[in-house]
């Protein structure tokens, strides 16, 4: 499988939160601070302050979230505070559903890479990744040869803070335990907010786009209402000279390219992970536009939960992981919007929504237990491996029981249940299967884990499905 990849890759740099050294940080008056914030939370990070308030909020609910910095300051803070005792690898949405395109099997992985360093190389996987540069493709131990020895760009480093379950720090005198474990990003990133596309990719994908079998996309989470420091026209999509776009024009001009892609080859199957997205202007626009071109839209119920919210919908079920409210959720969104498929990846299981009734049900079986699979194989381990590897470690990892007992409440609100080897049938007039995921008691970590999700169903389904 030939497979593109667009747009956001990054470098995460990865901590572990420790509930005392993040106490002693809140104490005096960046904890008073912090408090007063969390009250009104800005769902962006301009101080210290805003990023402590981030992290202590997702905390306090075991909620995953990604807020952008719009002060270099506070970026330049977390590398001199953190950085040094982290750990680094690749990041970005796009970046890691590469990988794992890369490692379970694919022939042929074409990234987007908006800023190309030799450093950044070094994260992506040696096996079937390939760089298009000056009209000519390099893998990944290759392009570090004909790159320049300083960058065209910047490092595009994002801060990525883990919290396992349990994990307890003090505020303002009181103390907050996780419930379960998630992660806090802190992102500055110019060109990926942007948009930004590389100008090779971009050629390399016109000409050959009727050699691939898929595209995968993601990115449109970065985008921003309003242009932050650094974010300039002379990246994304802005022609030199001119003004500006926004966010619209932006997705536009992103649209305008996937049906290019289309245009080229009908069969072009494209995914689109949505992401955590800091306006729902830009959420309800980006899933307005997208859902009548692409193929499927994944994403996990906090992001569902918002779109739902948008649409007048009630977000606290979802949000609470209920299956029914899920499904039913995900299936006006695709019939609202004109979507036919959509994937919920959440903690405990995984939901697929089609509007193709004639789809082989024990295939999409399949392609989801396999991605499920992957991703616990490699919460467990942390390392990306070839399926037969992550398949067999997956093997000893439990099924969630809350997933079990969701699987079986949704099915006894279906129209018509199929049999099936798992949870399948008529709901609302949409196919619709729903998983358990298996659950790590002690994951090494959680980042990513979606994207490996998603992109592992989405390589088994090209596989398998016509």
């Amino acid at each position: 499988m030939n497979i593109l990849c667009a747009y956001n890759a990054n470098i995460d740099s990865i901590s572990h939160v420790d509930g005392e050294i993040l106490s002693r940080m809140l104490e005096g008056q960046t904890g008073d601070v912090v408090h007063e914030i969390l009250k009104n939370l800005p769902g962006t990070i301009s101080s210290r302050a805003d990023f402590f308030a981030g992290l202590v909020t997702c905390m306090q609910h075991g909620t995953g979230a990604e807020w952008m910095i719009s002060e270099i300051e506070v970026f330049d803070w977390l590398k001199g505070t953190f950085l040094a005792d982290s750990l680094m690898r690749m990041g970005g949405n796009m970046g890691i559903m590469a990988n794992v395109l890369s490692e379970l099997g694919a022939s042929g992985v074409i990234p987007n890479v908006a800023s190309l360093s030799r450093l950044q190389a070094s994260f992506f996987s040696k096996k079937a990744i390939f760089h298009p540069f000056k009209g000519k493709l390099y893998d990944s131990r290759e392009i570090s040869n004909v790159l320049p020895a300083e960058n065209k760009g910047p490092e595009l480093i994002h801060f990525v803070f883990d919290f396992k379950k349990g994990e307890t720090l003090t505020l303002h005198g009181e103390d907050i335990t996780a419930p379960r474990e998630n992660r806090f990003i802190a992102t500055y990133d110019p060109l990926n907010f942007s948009l930004c596309i590389d100008e090779h990719f971009r050629d390399y994908a016109h000409q050959h786009a009727s050699e691939m079998d898929g595209a995968i996309i993601s990115g449109y989470h970065l985008l921003q209402e309003k242009e932050m420091q650094g974010h300039g026209n002379e990246v994304g999509f802005d022609e030199p000279g001119q003004q500006h776009y926004g966010y619209k024009e932006k997705l536009d001009h992103s649209l305008e390219q996937l049906k290019s892609w289309k245009n080229i080859r009908e069969d072009l199957h494209i995914h689109v992970e949505f992401g955590h997205f800091s306006s729902g202007n830009i959420a309800s626009y980006a899933f307005s536009i997208l859902s009548p071109v692409v193929d499927r839209i994944g994403m996990n119920e906090d992001e569902l939960a918002m779109l739902a919210r948008i649409n007048g919908m009630d977000a606290e079920p979802i949000l609470a992981m209920e299956p029914v409210a899920i499904a039913e959720a995900a299936i006006e969104l695709c019939s609202a919007y004109g979507l036919c498929r959509m994937l919920v990846h959440t903690r405990e299981f995984v939901l697929s929504v089609s509007c193709k009734k004639d789809e082989e049900p024990e295939k999409i079986i399949e392609a989801m237990d396999f991605g499920l699979k992957c991703a616990a194989a490699f919460a467990c381990s942390g390392k990306l491996a070839d399926r037969d590897t992550m398949l067999g470690i997956a093997s000893a990892i439990r099924e969630s029981e809350y997933g079990i007992a969701a699987c079986s409440k949704l099915a006894r609100h279906m129209e018509k249940k199929w049999t099936c080897s798992q949870v399948c049938g008529l709901h609302m007039s949409f196919q619709v299967t729903i998983i358990p995921t298996r659950i790590c008691d002690e994951p090494v970590s959680t980042v990513g884990l979606g994207d490996t999700i998603s992109a592992a169903i989405f390589l088994r389904e090209l596989e398998l499905l016509p």
